[in-house]
């Protein structure tokens, strides 16, 4: 089930969601081979049809004709490739995420293309007790060039590792980057009461 949220670091409220099914009609149990296309049901049935990110994008496009309005769109690290951030922004959302570390997505740096593993190796890291280890101005080039910030800061989990953050307004500050994105954490909540009940 994806869900979409809003949250204020305290409370976290779900304003829609969609489960998600497969696309390929032979592996879908007790299809419906009449309904009206017209219908709500059968709108719901092509959105569970189509891919993720694809869905995520519907969800974010649909908040603001119910009255739904938030300064920051956060999500992990399954919709923050270049296509997904750059999508985002053509809808009009700001959106600060955790980026996946691989060597196969690549932002502009100083000119070349680089992944942020290697954006993390050649830069000066910052020492003592900072809240942050690094912090660069990109380029995300998909279709179309955005700026943003990437800030790597410390895993809580395992303090020899690392993890990544962007921000599509690379105005903000590290520290508010960190600050906000922190609450996203309430939808984990979520999705583990969800779970509790929702499993057998």
């Amino acid at each position: 089930m994806m869900t979409l949220g809003w949250t204020d670091g305290n409370t976290f409220l779900p304003i829609n969601s969609c489960l998600l099914a497969s696309s390929n009609e032979n592996n879908l149990i007790g299809p419906v081979e009449q309904f009206d296309g017209r219908s709500l049901a059968a709108k719901r049935r092509k959105l569970a049809q189509m891919k993720g990110t694809d869905v995520m994008i519907e969800l974010l496009r649909s908040a603001p004709s119910v009255g739904h309005a938030a300064d920051y769109v956060l999500f992990d690290t399954w919709f923050s490739s270049p296509a997904q951030l750059i999508a985002v922004k053509s809808i009009g959302l700001d959106s600060i995420a955790m980026i996946r570390k691989n060597y196969r997505i690549y932002y502009e740096y100083e000119g070349e293309q680089l992944s942020i593993k290697k954006i993390f190796s050649i830069c000066r890291k910052r020492r003592g007790r900072s809240k942050y280890l690094l912090s660069v101005n990109v380029m995300v080039d998909k279709d179309e060039k955005i700026p943003a910030k990437i800030v790597c800061v410390r895993n809580k989990k395992n303090k020899k590792d690392w993890i990544a953050l962007i921000c599509k307004n690379p105005e903000i500050s590290e520290e508010e980057i960190i600050r906000i994105y922190g609450k996203r954490w309430q939808i984990e909540v979520f999705f583990k009461t969800c779970k509790s009940y929702l499993t057998t």
